[in-house]
């Protein structure tokens, strides 16, 4: 009977290997949990960042392309769609929204063709890490700043290039550069060019230089000429790239505005006024924050379709 008794009050133990099991079975639930908490941890501070500095004012923006939102006082009250009809209905739209698609492709196309000597610079000769230096070394320099080297270069009283040219006898009179409409263009375009020649340049060299050197070489063993392997061979392998630097120039030459304002201030007589200017005028020279946010919402919208059927096109060459 003390025996029943001592068995009865005798406190009952887990056994070490089902303890051992059950921790086990555990282990992964808690490593998962674990793991999706440093997960959180590391994307919180980015979803704060894009919350705050990109959602919320995208959000602040649709609503007031939708209201009557002067920029000081005034009364503010939704007056949809008054400020679309009133941006489309604007005298500057229309030619500043050719003006820009006008510049878009001429940046596009010159910078596209330019940056393809990086095939004069993807093999190791004589002189190539100088000029891949020198094509790349005005990127380096900020927008605003060469913009500011260019205007001083441009000026006809005291810029240097003007006096070059009379000097060689090319000229009789000091050159005005921004003078026309086009000759404002094409000076714009010629910064646009020194400034990101060199950038494109080298997204292509690391496009090419990941494409295998055998390949070259079995296409040059089989007899087929540059041309042949720059249209079969080099062409289609860069197409990754090709496609971020159209993505690239194209979105830039849209958003297009520092190098216009610094330079031409959009003249002579509102030619070079590009749809990013006529954002800034509405909002802080005619104080309407309204049509301003409009025009924002219409670019933004423009750049989602152009970006969509870039992506689309490109699945398509890589599918076929």
């Amino acid at each position: 009977m003390q025996v029943k008794a001592a068995d009865r009050t005798a406190p009952t133990h887990r056994s070490p290997p089902e303890r051992r099991t059950r921790s086990r079975r555990r282990t992964p639930a808690r490593r998962w949990t674990s793991r999706k908490a440093q997960g959180l941890a590391y994307a919180a501070p980015t979803a704060v960042f894009v919350t705050v500095f990109f959602v919320l004012p995208l959000l602040l923006v649709g609503q007031m392309s939708l209201s009557d939102w002067p920029l000081l006082a005034g009364d503010r009250g939704v007056n949809a769609p008054k400020n679309y009809t009133d941006a489309a209905d604007s005298t500057l739209f229309w030619p500043a929204v050719r003006f820009t698609l006008l510049y878009t492709v001429i940046v596009t196309v010159v910078l596209l063709a330019l940056a393809l000597l990086a095939l004069l610079v993807q093999e190791f000769r004589p002189g190539a890490g100088f000029f891949r230096t020198v094509y790349f070394l005005p990127s380096a320099l900020g927008l605003a700043s060469a913009s500011l080297l260019f205007w001083g270069l441009y000026s006809p009283t005291t810029g240097p290039l003007s006096s070059i040219l009379e000097s060689l006898g090319l000229v009789d009179d000091p050159v005005s550069f921004l003078g026309t409409s086009t000759s404002a263009l094409l000076s714009t375009v010629f910064l646009i060019v020194w400034k990101f020649a060199g950038f494109y340049m080298l997204i292509l060299l690391v496009g090419l230089q990941r494409i295998p050197h055998e390949v070259f070489e079995a296409a040059r063993m089989d007899g087929a000429s540059r041309g042949q392997i720059f249209r079969s061979i080099t062409l289609p392998l860069l197409r990754p790239s090709l496609a971020l630097c159209l993505l690239l120039c194209v979105t830039g030459s849209l958003l297009a505005f520092d190098q216009f304002f610094i330079l031409t201030k959009g003249g002579p007589d509102n030619s070079t006024v590009t749809v990013v200017q006529l954002i800034y005028r509405e909002a802080f020279q005619r104080l309407d924050l309204g049509t301003a946010a409009a025009l924002s919402i219409i670019v933004l919208a423009v750049l989602l379709l152009l970006n969509a059927l870039q992506f689309r096109g490109l699945r398509r060459a890589d599918e076929s």
